[in-house]
């Protein structure tokens, strides 16, 4: 058990590396503040484009694009953009690398999600807000996207949560999010302790968006 304590849960080590950590959770927020808005919005735009545009090609390349994106591992994307970009004449900072990962991957979910909240909302809606004189653009903006988006808003936190874990992977470029400090940390006091303070930590971040999420769950069965 004292051994348990030393490695995993040691009081001395939590202390020294809290200030270095803290700094790490903040990139970890406004890095998930910067990417989930562009997933958000990228999405969002693929849905329309796949819902409603009149060209078949452009919904076949709109579902070819979620296809992909969604069964390409996250992290070998992050890989292939920030160390693959140089051999294409770019030199990617690491933010704007993790940001085009992230925008490739997340948009791709939301996409469906935003897809499936559109096609929830009967057509006699849209139907109703063309003859009060709106157009589609309109219709779309004021009438469609707001419901479609409340239909589906616990899919879309959800998601959201999962991309805030998946900020992870930014440790791979060495941007120095709360898990890349941690391991360093953990790398010079040669001690886990970090990690689990880390984990801790994000445990602390997430667990009120977690309770949000089953909130929103259990209100739209209720409605159901």
């Amino acid at each position: 058990m004292e051994a348990l304590l030393h490695n995993f849960f040691n009081l001395a080590v939590y202390r020294e590396v809290f200030p270095f950590l803290l700094r790490g959770l903040w990139t970890t927020i406004w890095l998930s503040l910067l990417v989930i808005p562009i997933g958000l919005a990228t999405g969002l735009a693929l849905a329309l484009v796949a819902t409603q545009s009149r060209h078949r090609w452009l919904r076949w390349t709109v579902a070819a694009y979620t296809d992909f994106f969604r069964a390409f591992p996250p992290l070998v994307l992050l890989i292939l953009i920030y160390f693959g970009s140089p051999f294409l004449g770019l030199e990617l900072p690491k933010l704007a690398a993790v940001a085009i990962g992230f925008m490739l991957n997340n948009s791709s979910y939301f996409a469906e999600v935003f897809r499936a909240g559109i096609e929830s909302v009967p057509a006699g809606q849209m139907e109703a807000a063309r003859s009060t004189g709106l157009s589609r653009a309109q219709a779309l903006r004021h009438v469609i996207v707001p419901q479609a988006s409340r239909n589906v808003l616990p899919d879309l936190v959800g998601n959201g949560i999962e991309v805030i874990k998946l900020t992870t992977i930014a440790s791979v470029v060495a941007l120095p999010e709360l898990l890349r400090v941690a391991r360093d940390a953990q790398s010079l006091l040669y001690n886990p302790s970090p990690i689990v303070l880390a984990a801790l930590m994000y445990l602390a971040l997430l667990w009120p968006m977690v309770r949000w999420l089953g909130r929103l769950e259990h209100r739209s069965r209720t409605v159901v």
